[in-house]
């Protein structure tokens, strides 16, 4: 993959003929017109973007990108980086959170290993380490551009295995300890707002912890002096190799017509640093949930989606978009069985403009 090359790439839009479609069908069955909400909004996006009415999530899984981070040498979190390896472990073992949510909903995890810092590969893990872990951004760029390239390459690839082995949806998850850290400078760059204002306690910082993390921050904005249109070289300089690999996990998707469903504000990052990368990619992006980052909020709204779950999530590895998932099979289950107005010998309700 090369700068060129992903410059060239272009999104078809999603079909609004079918989109059209599944919102008839939705208005022909049994219940108040939009009953169900953002729901029959979504499943006609689905619908849209597969290009046929008959909706079919049955194979699903959860892409979750592993990587560590070299700001992590700044004391931004709780943890050490062994902890990214040990629970890209478990994942293999099935034991994470993930893993037991996804199992409820009939769900495969597929963890990848886009850049663990440890010497040997972890048996189980799907293999596309670009490096052992960024570098310390305060001190120089995260990556290359070319490490970012091959990481954004690596999940365009994932994504592309997915849909030939017939999943029909796909949620993004990540593993790194510091990622809300390279998330934060991130979402500031790319939304052009103060570090303060979009950086949280991630996995849980004292008051006195997220005022330093929120520094480091500041201070590498004020190093790099990075411009929202400059998403490639936003990743390159203070970003990961999880973000990087979601990003184009995202970008797969929607060259494949494949809904990708977002998780927290990390992947929420990848989302919207996929969106400028290659635009149209957010047509393709099903939202889940508002994470407890400040930075989640803003960036939703920067892609103009709308997430469904409200309920303060932020354990991360995808299980917020696992939570969609259900959500979705549960919605579906009505739109599926279509029980008409005829069926039940009532009149149906007209829409008002």
């Amino acid at each position: 993959m090369t700068k060129e090359a992903l410059a060239e790439l272009k999104i078809d839009r999603p079909d609004e003929r079918i989109r059209q479609k599944v919102k008839q069908i939705w208005d022909g069955i049994a219940k108040p017109l939009d009953g169900l909400g953002q729901f029959e909004a979504i499943l006609a996006q689905i619908g849209a973007i597969t290009g046929t009415v008959q909706i079919d999530l049955s194979k699903k899984a959860v892409v979750v990108l592993c990587a560590d981070n070299g700001i992590i040498e700044e004391q931004v979190s709780q943890c050490g980086q062994e902890v990214t390896a040990a629970v890209a472990s478990s994942m293999v073992l099935g034991t994470t959170s993930v893993c037991k949510m996804a199992k409820r909903v009939g769900a495969d995890v597929l963890p990848v290993d886009v850049g663990i810092n440890c010497e040997k590969e972890i048996p189980g893990l799907i293999q596309r380490k670009v490096a052992r872990g960024t570098k310390n951004f305060l001190k120089e760029p995260a990556m290359s551009e070319e490490e970012a390239l091959r990481a954004v390459a690596a999940g365009m690839e994932i994504a592309a295995k997915c849909v030939g082995q017939g999943y029909r949806i796909l949620a993004t998850g990540e593993m790194g300890i510091g990622n809300t850290t390279t998330s934060s400078a991130m979402a500031a760059a790319l939304l052009q707002c103060r570090a303060e204002e979009v950086t949280g306690k991630g996995a849980g910082l004292s008051r006195e912890k997220l005022k330093h993390k929120q520094e480091v921050v500041r201070r590498a904005l004020e190093k790099y002096r990075l411009k929202k249109d400059e998403a490639l070289r936003i990743l390159a300089s203070v970003g990961g190799y999880d973000i990087a690999g979601l990003a184009g996990v995202f970008i797969g998707g929607a060259l494949r017509h494949i809904p990708v469903v977002v998780d927290g504000v990390i992947s929420a990052v990848a989302a919207l640093t996929a969106e400028r990368l290659v635009p149209g990619v957010r047509e393709y992006i099903i939202p889940s949930h508002i994470s407890r980052e400040p930075a989640a909020k803003r960036i939703f709204e920067e892609l103009g989606v709308h997430p469904v779950i409200d309920a303060g999530l932020a354990l991360g590895e995808g299980t917020g978009a696992v939570m969609m998932f259900a959500l979705l099979d549960v919605a579906l289950a009505v739109y599926e069985d279509q029980t008409t107005f005829h069926d039940i010998s009532t009149e149906q309700y007209v829409r008002y403009e």
